[in-house]
């Protein structure tokens, strides 16, 4: 079973190709780590009293504000549910104690999701389905790509078009808190210039400046020829024989760990450049 990373960053339309590419044709299975974060700390969990032992003391509107609708200790009396404005003004941004709040947070959450990540692919194995798409934000600073036979990075080339939908997507943030979720998050250009990195065939570029009609285009031309490089009678022996799935999955995840040390050489000399 072929692994697809895709990633991007806030705004690029991500989430747009994540919804074309579980749709008919391609119909395959998304393993949302968006949605997977979300559960983990739902309340209840142990991400959620991880987070609220740690923030709650220095961020006081954490929680969901009580209501007619909103009990003190929730609907189910488990808590009420974070409120995620609010922790998301605490940990996004550049200051140092932003990123070391957003470091924590990446602590609590991250182990959790990976979890349940790790869940969902081997449902997908299971099922027999040819692909599945591993939608994760942070594909890069998380390692996931190293699992990732090809990686898909949706970007634009405009940074004036990502912040445009950010705030036309999410209003009720200011022009400074939507600069600083652009900014916590890695340049999508540079995400892109490391996908292309990869080589052909192991890193595809999905650029997001026109139209949904014109990016549909694109995800089909880009999942036709990932489809005719992984061919439907390989992936059932690898199901069928799944020592054989499991060295096939070894030797991706070689061919990435080198893949990675060359980027690193890439980066290294355009610093010494400067």
């Amino acid at each position: 079973m072929l692994f697809i990373g895709l990633t991007g960053s806030i705004a690029t339309g991500k989430s747009t190709v994540s919804s074309i590419l579980a749709s008919p044709p391609h119909s395959l299975p998304i393993i949302d780590t968006d949605i997977l974060a979300r559960k983990v700390v739902e309340p209840g969990t142990r991400g959620y009293n991880a987070i609220v032992k740690y923030f709650g003391p220095t961020t006081p509107d954490l929680l969901v504000p009580i209501s007619e609708d909103m009990p003190e200790d929730g609907l189910d009396g488990k808590g009420r549910p974070l409120n995620r404005p609010a922790l998301g003004k605490r940990v996004f941004g550049n200051s140092e104690e932003r990123k070391k709040a957003r470091g924590v947070l990446n602590g609590i959450v991250h182990p959790e999701v990976r979890k349940g990540v790790y869940k969902a692919i081997l449902k997908s194995y299971a099922r027999g389905h040819w692909a599945v798409v591993l939608d994760v934000p942070l594909l890069f600073e998380s390692g996931w790509d190293k699992l990732s036979g090809v990686v898909m990075v949706v970007a634009v080339k405009d940074p004036a078009i990502q912040m445009q939908r950010l705030m036309e997507r999410d209003p009720h943030l200011s022009r400074e808190d939507a600069q600083n979720r652009v900014i916590s998050q890695a340049d999508v250009r540079l995400k892109a210039k490391r996908c292309e990195a990869r080589g052909e065939g192991k890193g595809v570029v999905i650029w997001n400046d026109g139209s949904r009609e014109e990016l549909k285009a694109k995800i089909d031309a880009s999942l036709r020829e990932i489809r005719a490089s992984s061919p439907p009678w390989w992936n059932w022996i690898c199901l069928l024989v799944p020592p054989l799935g499991v060295a096939a999955g070894a030797w991706v995840y070689w061919q990435n760990v080198n893949i990675n040390k060359r980027w690193k050489e890439i980066e290294l000399k355009e610093k010494a450049n400067l």
